[in-house]
């Protein structure tokens, strides 16, 4: 069995320790090889040679953005028969997709798993989501939850260690910042009807979204990567609702009263459009902003180990 391993060594959580590791225990069953990335889009060009280049396994050390990379660089010729398998190894600050699939989020423990379910060829299928041309695992989002994570973003370029503590100041300042009196987004189904007035837009392919230390954060708590895409939009954005909303995701995800905002499930193809451009996001990576993204599910795409 060939393996490639894509270390990212920026990662917030990733050491030289833990890649010692993982590459020890693979080491005595694969023809290994190992690649660390030395710049944003890196990985994903050394997974799509090894997509290329007949490579059976790929594992992702890293965080979610090493993991998006990866999963981008595999499918750069689209689903195929011949596209490698994926391992994950969590090396960043929330390791959302790893813990989504029910992997320890202990890079040590996450190690283990993986050389076992490579041992007993124990692996399923996902599906993805594709916003325009980019593949995404977990959320994609346009508005203020991207805004959020480019200024986080901008925080890591100064020096700053991407925290949760950084992401909760960052979320409440970049909230008063927000144009709170103009919905700028549209979602248009296939069909022609469409839904207006939305402040934001979150795209999800999993659930949770995200994590709030240990804690689970669940807007959209029937997604699931069996499904199709599910979409968390917002029609008011006043502190009390906002606050009530993310309690609610926090504590009790399955309850129905909204608080201005609105849940679509297991959608295959929808569009955000939006009146002026916005910030947009994939993954936990900002992209440039955008005024129109078009968004498909594509079942099954990707066998990854569990």
């Amino acid at each position: 069995m060939r393996v490639l391993v894509i270390s990212n060594p920026r990662a917030t959580a990733t050491t030289v320790r833990q890649r010692d590791v993982l590459v020890h225990a693979l080491a005595a069953d694969a023809k290994l090889e190992v690649e660390e990335t030395a710049n944003r889009g890196h990985a994903a060009a050394l997974a799509c040679r090894a997509m290329r280049d007949g490579v059976d396994v790929v594992v992702a050390l890293g965080g979610d953005g090493t993991v998006n990379e990866v999963v981008n660089g595999l499918l750069t010729d689209g689903v195929h028969p011949g596209v490698p398998r994926l391992g994950i190894v969590p090396g960043g600050s929330t390791n959302v997709v790893a813990r989504a699939l029910g992997l320890p989020n202990d890079p040590f423990e996450a190690t283990s798993v993986l050389i076992d379910a490579m041992s007993a060829d124990r692996r399923r299928h996902i599906g993805l989501g594709q916003a325009d041309d980019r593949w995404f695992v977990f959320a994609a989002g346009l508005g203020y939850d991207a805004a959020v994570v480019a200024a986080v973003e901008a925080h890591r370029r100064r020096g700053r260690t991407s925290t949760h503590a950084l992401y909760v100041r960052t979320a409440v300042r970049t909230y008063f910042e927000q144009d709170r009196r103009r919905p700028a987004i549209t979602l248009e189904f296939p069909d022609g009807s469409v839904v207006s007035g939305i402040y934001l837009a979150l795209v999800t392919n999993c659930d949770p979204w995200t994590f709030l230390g240990e804690r689970p954060v669940s807007p959209t708590p029937r997604a699931s990567f069996d499904t199709g895409l599910d979409v968390y939009t917002r029609t008011r954005m006043g502190v009390a609702g906002i606050v009530l909303s993310a309690a609610r995701m926090i504590a009790a995800p399955n309850r129905r009263k909204r608080f201005g905002s609105r849940m679509e499930h297991d959608l295959t193809e929808f569009t955000l459009r939006a009146e002026r451009p916005l910030p947009f996001q994939v993954d936990g990576d900002a992209l440039d902003e955008r005024q129109q993204v078009r968004f498909r599910g594509t079942p099954r795409a990707l066998e990854v180990y569990v």
